[in-house]
């Protein structure tokens, strides 16, 4: 199981049967933007400050270095992240 650090100091675990980080964020009620779910908008674009993800399916939207899309990933390691 993978811990989940935000940028306020809080954190959780990943739930394994939780289908993506955007919506173990959620369970959180943490406040994420999002559009479409799928990784097409990158609406749900985080900020990586530490840790790896995996996609489930590689993004059509734009990704910049440092950010990762929260709708179609997973933690690969415990993660720091930054929500906008």
């Amino acid at each position: 199981m993978h811990r989940i650090r935000l940028q306020d100091g809080s954190s959780f675990d990943f739930d394994p049967q939780s289908p993506n980080l955007l919506t173990s964020l959620e369970q959180q009620k943490l406040q994420v933007n999002f559009h479409c779910r799928a990784g097409f908008c990158g609406a749900c674009r985080c900020k990586l400050i530490s840790g790896q993800i995996s996609y489930l399916e590689e993004p059509l939207a734009f990704v910049r270095k440092g950010e990762f899309l929260p709708c179609c990933s997973v933690p690969a390691s415990d993660l720091d992240i930054e929500i906008p």
